[in-house]
């Protein structure tokens, strides 16, 4: 069976799906904010890195686990609201690409598997 990276349309699949999905987080006042003085040319390839391996494509992911990644914003306040407006705006990008529901389905639960660690409970 093939890995969610390859039904999903591998490494240009991911880099259009991470573009629209920043797009659109920077537009979204729920969690735009948190975004303020990130240097988004890198977050940007840090998310395709950290996408590709964890829907199953190459492991070239050299960044902060998630728990580390994100305590500087949990001390901001990031919360359950702006991780369920996170996978609500990764969901609508696959579906705007033409994901299929099963696919986008299996991308939720795997963004909802790192909620814990993003937020550092």
């Amino acid at each position: 069976m093939a890995s969610l990276y390859e039904r999903l349309g591998g490494a240009n699949a991911v880099n259009a799906a991470v573009d629209i999905f920043y797009r659109k987080v920077l537009a979204d006042d729920r969690v735009n904010g948190f975004f303020d003085d990130v240097d988004m040319d890198r977050q940007i390839a840090k998310q395709k890195g950290f996408l590709t391996m964890a829907f199953g494509g190459p492991n070239s992911y050299t960044g902060k686990s998630m728990r580390d990644g994100h305590k500087h914003l949990v001390a901001r306040g990031l919360n359950d609201a702006h991780v369920d407006a996170i996978i609500e705006i990764l969901g609508s990008t696959l579906s705007e690409l033409g994901v299929a529901a099963a696919d986008i389905a299996e991308v939720a639960a795997i963004a909802e598997s790192v909620r814990k660690d993003v937020l550092n409970r």
